[in-house]
């Protein structure tokens, strides 16, 4: 699978891994951590979740307009590995739930949110420049694509690990203090100490403490105050593998630093012009197309990173986990943030499969064009929010649940429902975001290579930044009327991308 690739390229990707694994660590528990440690709700846990996804893509204007600036790739990414790891520290932290000083740790919190997603914004888009560097020989110009699907698919081995490490460490930490996991517990336990609670509610809240207790519990605040201290206490502990993971890709990066290419300084010829530079006429060209593929990823970014979000909203509150949960002896792998295992395991499965594919109809000169590779993977992205949007006719609201005090495991859908989603959403990801990234290094201009991975993370920042209407939806509307946003969203961009194809494929030529 590497032979014809560059020598750096799994390097690259196995630098990367550690940035994947606290990426998906945070996917998997940062809402739920946000509404179990502070009380927030869905719409508010959702609106920092979708700042701190905003900061980590937008950030990377910042990473690569300082590389562009100073040609030193390397450098920018090795202070960001380090800022990162300092991110996670802040929040690996264990703080008191519920805490008298509860805004202040939550300023801490989003201050620690805002250190990783500076880190990341130094990291991410320049690795991706310096992969793309790789490719500027002749000798691997046609593996581009390939090749960032390669990248692609082996950064996201630590993505297939984080969610497991973290669910694994809150539930033994549960388990350490005699308790059980349920999903439906740090919501009941805000509710009954802030006195919401109804009474449906409240007789479900004594069943489910005593449930997850062992025992009659007689002090239910008692209770409640010590099982949210604990459920989150697991959650500072999940963080800590983070670090271990930053540290990890450090010394992979630093060991294989020598590996990636260096940019050849800008030597001025005899017009004026560095080497490296085009004529401005094409350069607009290129960075039109640039702009115009940048606006229309910002509609699938908005739906793709609900897997995040509301997803993982409808994991915890519809979902029925009695029958993933996976008993390990030392502690029992059970709960909604499991589900953020499934995407990377299947980036992993189907990258082969889709990269064989494309490799046969090169072979029959049938390949679409990169351009062209995205819009199909809109419309499959339209496909699995269609997919929920059938599935959940039916299904109370989010409200009428909260009602209830929670759905047994009787009331809620199969998890198959959401593994057949992150299927689909995986394939359509993997026709975008590699080959996304593969347009870009193919299209910018060479003295804008930083500042355009940048711009193409900073597309992903803007649909990141509206991820919270989708958790606004999530807590006011039915949930088929929420997916279906989604839907027209995807169908959209597919519909834009079509049209601007031609021109789109003039440029990238």
């Amino acid at each position: 699978m590497l032979k014809k690739h560059p020598q750096g390229l799994l390097a690259a990707a196995l630098a990367n891994m550690g940035e994947r694994f606290g990426f998906y660590t945070m996917m998997a528990i940062l809402v739920l951590f946000l509404q179990a440690k502070f009380g927030l709700s869905g719409t508010n846990a959702g609106l920092i979740y979708s700042i701190f996804y905003f900061s980590i893509y937008i950030l990377a204007f910042v990473g690569g307009l300082i590389a562009d600036k100073t040609r030193n790739y390397k450098g920018v990414i090795l202070i960001g590995l380090i800022v990162m790891a300092t991110g996670y520290l802040i929040l690996a932290l264990p703080t008191p739930t519920p805490s008298p000083h509860r805004t202040l740790l939550l300023i801490l919190s989003c201050f620690g949110l805002f250190t990783i997603a500076f880190g990341n914004g130094l990291f991410k888009g320049n690795l991706q420049a310096l992969v793309g560097q790789m490719y500027d020989n002749s000798e691997y110009s046609k593996m581009r694509d390939s090749g960032f699907s390669i990248f692609y698919m082996f950064i996201n081995v630590g993505a297939l690990f984080a969610p497991i490490f973290a669910v694994g460490t809150r539930n033994w930490w549960l388990e350490h203090n005699v308790f059980q996991y349920n999903s439906s517990l740090p919501e009941l336990c805000y509710a009954h100490l802030n006195g919401t609670i109804t009474p449906e509610a409240n007789e479900r809240f004594v069943s489910l403490a005593q449930e997850v207790s062992g025992a009659p519990v007689p002090d239910l605040t008692a209770f409640a105050n010590t099982y949210l201290n604990v459920f989150t206490t697991g959650f500072h502990y999940a963080f800590m593998f983070s670090i271990v993971a930053m540290l990890i890709s450090l010394t992979i990066y630093v060991v294989n630093k020598r590996r990636f290419p260096n940019p050849a300084p800008r030597v001025k010829s005899t017009s004026g012009m560095s080497k490296d530079e085009m004529d401005p006429a094409e350069v607009k060209q290129r960075l039109y197309a640039l702009f115009a593929v940048f606006a229309v990823v910002i509609f699938f970014w908005f739906s793709f990173h609900q897997n995040g979000l509301t997803l993982t909203y409808f994991a915890k509150d519809y979902t029925d986990l009695s029958g993933i949960a996976i008993n390990l002896g030392i502690v029992t792998i059970k709960g909604a943030e499991i589900f953020q295992s499934i995407n990377p395991f299947f980036i992993v499965f189907l990258t082969p499969i889709i990269m064989a594919f494309f490799g046969w109809l090169r072979a029959k000169g049938m390949e679409p064009s990169t351009p062209k590779k995205i819009a199909i993977g809109m419309g499959i992205a339209a496909t699995a929010y269609l997919v929920m949007t059938l599935a959940s006719m039916g299904l109370p609201s989010k409200q009428e649940v909260i009602a209830m005090g929670g759905l047994s495991d009787a009331q809620r859908v199969t998890p198959w429902l959401l593994v057949g989603t992150y299927f689909i959403l995986t394939v359509a990801e993997l026709f975008i975001s590699p080959l996304g990234i593969s347009f870009v290094s193919k299209v910018a201009p060479p003295q804008y290579q930083g500042i355009m991975q940048g711009g193409w993370l900073g597309a992903t920042a803007i649909g990141n930044q509206l991820l919270f209407i989708g958790a606004v939806l999530y807590d006011s509307v039915p949930l088929w009327m929420t997916w279906s946003v989604f839907v027209v969203a995807c169908l959209l961009s597919m519909m834009t991308m079509l049209f601007m194809l031609k021109w789109l494929e003039r440029v990238a030529k």
